[in-house]
């Protein structure tokens, strides 16, 4: 398998969602393959990169509606709920990967390929006249104007 394209999407200091995050990235295998919203982070020893993820939820005891487990309230009967607490000495989970590398060999592959395409997406951004990489939000294409009529 073959990473065949790797975007980036800088996240500039004022949009970042955390002080450490750089930019999200999208990798593209065999051409036929995407998986999106990688996370490029500077930690302190260097970028790394965090794989997509999910919260993780809990159903309300009142009404069975869905709520992240850091919910106070339920988000569809507002029920006070109880919170979420792990067993002794273990961190609560409160998100899941949707897309993981199975072994060290692959996840550096990806790492790489991602850390570069971010040096050189941030290189280009301080060029005059840098423009981003388009990331459109849907990814296949819509018919031509002809052909919805």
């Amino acid at each position: 398998m073959e990473i065949t394209e790797v975007r980036i999407k800088l996240v500039s200091q004022r949009q970042a969602y955390e002080d450490r995050l750089r930019a999200f990235c999208t990798l593209t295998f065999d051409d036929a393959f995407v998986v999106r919203d990688l996370k490029v982070i500077e930690g302190q020893n260097g970028y790394f990169v965090a794989m997509p993820s999910r919260k993780l939820t809990a159903r309300c005891p009142r009404c069975n509606g869905k709520n992240h487990l850091r919910a106070r309230n339920c988000n569809d009967c507002g029920a006070h709920l109880k919170p979420v607490r792990a067993g002794p000495g273990d961190r609560p989970r409160y998100h899941a990967d949707i897309a993981h590398p199975i072994n060290a060999d692959m996840r550096e592959r990806l790492e790489q390929a991602a850390i570069k395409a971010y040096e050189d997406e941030l290189e280009q951004s301080k060029r005059p006249g840098y423009v981003p990489q388009e990331f459109p939000d849907l990814d296949y294409d819509e018919p031509p104007a002809e052909a919805q009529a």
